[in-house]
C-alpha cells in the first residue's frame, strides 16, 4: 500500500480534486487536520474507515499511525489542509516514511490564498502593477524564519503579498510593511475561505489591524496585501489588440 498525502482544499467538501474524493473513498484509514476542517469534507470517507484527528498528535505519532496502517495492508489517505507544497509538514512527514520503507504520493489541493482571492474576486498578479507573489508567514511561536527572508524585504518588491500564520500578528506586521507600502496600500483578510462562517475584511495597511481585532480572529485566516488588490492596472500584452499573433512568442 502506499501511503497518499492529500491537499483538503480551503476546507469546503466540494472544492476537493476528483482524485482526493476518489482516494478518500477508497482509504481504511484517514488522518486529518480537525482545527481546519470542514467536518463536510468527511462525508468523502467510506463509513467503515478509521479515523484519525492529528490536532493533538507529534509527528512521531503521526507516523505511526501511517507505519502501522500501510503495514496492516490498508490505504491510508494523510488529509492536509489547503495544499501541501506550502507548511503542510510534508517534508517531515515523508522524510520519516521513507526511513520506514514506506512509499508514499502526493494529491495536490486548492490552496489557501487561491480560495481568498476567488472569493474576492482579486487577480494577484495585475499587469504594471504587481507580477509577482510573495507566500510567505512570520515567526512567533514557531520555527525560526531563514535569514534573508523579512517582511520589510518582501514588501520592498511591491509584489503581492501573501501572509500565513500571522493573524494574530496582523499590528505588529502592518507596522513593519507600512514604511514601506504606504498606510492606504490595500489589504484584504479572509477568514475560512469557503467554510461555514467564513469571513472577508477590507480595509488598508494602516488600519486592517482594527478591523482584525474587533472580529476577534485567531486562526484559519490569510492576509494579502498589495497594490495589486485595489482598482487600476494595465493592460496585459498577450491579449493586447495590436499584439502580432502571427507569432507564438
Amino acid at each position: 500500500m502506499t501511503v497518499h498525502f492529500v491537499g483538503a482544499g480551503p476546507g469546503a467538501a466540494d472544492l476537493l480534486t476528483v482524485r482526493a474524493t476518489r482516494l478518500l473513498a477508497a482509504a481504511g484509514v484517514v488522518l486529518y487536520p480537525g482545527t481546519y476542517l470542514d467536518p463536510d469534507v468527511l462525508a468523502h470517507v467510506s463509513p467503515v474507515a478509521e479515523l484519525v484527528d492529528t490536532q493533538d498528535l507529534d509527528l512521531d505519532a503521526i507516523t505511526e499511525h501511517l507505519v502501522r496502517a500501510h503495514r496492516s495492508g490498508r490505504v491510508v489517505v494523510r488529509l492536509a489542509s489547503g495544499d501541501l507544497s506550502l507548511y503542510s509538514a510534508l517534508a517531515e512527514q515523508s522524510r520519516r516514511l521513507d526511513a520506514a520503507g514506506v512509499p508514499w504520493d502526493v494529491t495536490p489541493g486548492v490552496p489557501a490564498y487561491a480560495a481568498a482571492a476567488a472569493l474576492v474576486g482579486r487577480e494577484l498578479t495585475v499587469p504594471l502593477v504587481a507580477q509577482s507573489v510573495v507566500l510567505t508567514r512570520t515567526q512567533a511561536r514557531s520555527t525560526a524564519m531563514p535569514e534573508g527572508e523579512s517582511l520589510a524585504a518582501f514588501a520592498a518588491t511591491g509584489a503581492t503579498l501573501v501572509l500565513h500564520l500571522a493573524i494574530t500578528r496582523v499590528r505588529e506586521l502592518m507596522a513593519e510593511i507600512e514604511p514601506i507600502s504606504g498606510p492606504d496600500c490595500p489589504v484584504i483578510v479572509v477568514h475560512r475561505a469557503s467554510q461555514p462562517g467564513e469571513l472577508v475584511l477590507h480595509g488598508t495597511v494602516g488600519g486592517i489591524a482594527d478591523a482584525v481585532e474587533r472580529a476577534a480572529l485567531r486562526q484559519a485566516a490569510v492576509v494579502l496585501v498589495g497594490r495589486a488588490l485595489g482598482a487600476g492596472g494595465g493592460e496585459s500584452f498577450l491579449y493586447d489588440a495590436g499584439r502580432d499573433r502571427s507569432r507564438t512568442r
